[in-house]
């Protein structure tokens, strides 16, 4: 009953009990969707060094605006492919990459 009220609670805040991830735009050679490296740095059970791994996610991208190097935060959602089950919720950081991508295309356009 308690589970019931507090999460109620956590939607009426207008928070979603759907996983969020943070990570690197590694490729967005596909239409609407790009594929995000996510690293996790985890201690090493025996050793306690600190051992890095990384998975990487396909999302969703509606309007193409992520591009190669920019952070980004996605959230899980329902399947839209054999592998899409993330969608883009927000560019976190530009990368300078991308910035000066964006000035050359807009220079050739002139």
């Amino acid at each position: 009953m308690a589970d019931a009220q507090q999460e109620v609670q956590t939607q009426a805040a207008g928070q979603s009990r759907r996983n969020e991830k943070v990570g690197q735009v590694v490729s967005t050679k596909m239409q609407k969707t790009i594929v995000v490296e996510v690293e996790m740095r985890k201690a090493h059970p025996k050793y306690k060094r600190i051992v890095r791994s990384s998975k990487k996610f396909y999302a969703h991208d509606e309007q193409n605006s992520a591009r190669v190097g920019d952070m980004v935060r996605i959230r899980e959602t329902r399947p839209l492919s054999k592998l899409k089950r993330w969608s883009l919720l927000e560019i976190v950081r530009r990368s300078a990459l991308a910035a000066k991508e964006v000035e050359a295309e807009a220079a050739a356009g002139k």
